[in-house]
């Protein structure tokens, strides 16, 4: 086949050297590279994951799109071409689980669903979170509990999405959570 036939199948560079392409100029932007997946098809997809402190809206998106592909464009000149991809810049959006401190933390006071490594399952609101543990704001009866939890001893966590705000006590608890611990 022809070198310029969109269909061909791409040489798309390793996950781990697309993140490395791209970790200097997304860093500069304020953000980082959560994730690369490479997917099959017809182009193939070269999905970049975006994630900031606060999160990342559609205009970063758009930004951050035009740093990737200049980034890979580049790349392109000096490793040979890559052939046709879809490329793609994305959040970490709401369904995806949350699996380190630092996505523990930029959730804060979202309620998220928890799944244990013990096996064992509860919902709550994510309060102060350091030294890998996630302080967890529960239901304990008609009111709450703070409960820490090893970041380690949860197998799978994911926001909830919400559309009533949270309750006061709730609030209030998560703002206690982190008292003594930063000071």
């Amino acid at each position: 086949m022809a070198s310029d036939d969109p269909l061909r199948s791409a040489q798309l560079p390793s996950r781990e050297r697309v993140i490395e392409l791209l970790d200097g100029a997304f860093v500069r932007a304020g953000y980082e590279v959560e994730d690369v997946l490479i997917g099959g098809g017809r182009p193939p997809r070269l999905t970049v994951v975006a994630d900031a402190e606060g999160g990342v809206d559609l205009d970063a998106i758009a930004a951050l799109s035009k740093v990737a592909s200049a980034a890979l464009d580049a790349a392109e000149e000096t490793a040979g071409d890559f052939g046709a991809y879809v490329l793609e810049v994305t959040s970490r959006g709401v369904d995806r689980p949350l699996t380190s401190e630092t996505h523990f933390r930029r959730s804060r006071a979202r309620k998220v669903d928890v799944e244990l490594a013990d096996g064992s399952a509860l919902t709550g609101r994510i309060g102060q979170v350091a030294d890998g543990v996630v302080t967890l704001v529960v239901a304990a009866g008609r009111d709450f509990e703070i409960r820490p939890i090893a970041v380690t001893a949860i197998a799978k966590a994911i926001v909830q999405v919400e559309f009533s705000p949270p309750n006061r006590r709730e609030l209030e608890l998560i703002e206690q959570s982190g008292k003594g611990d930063d000071e």
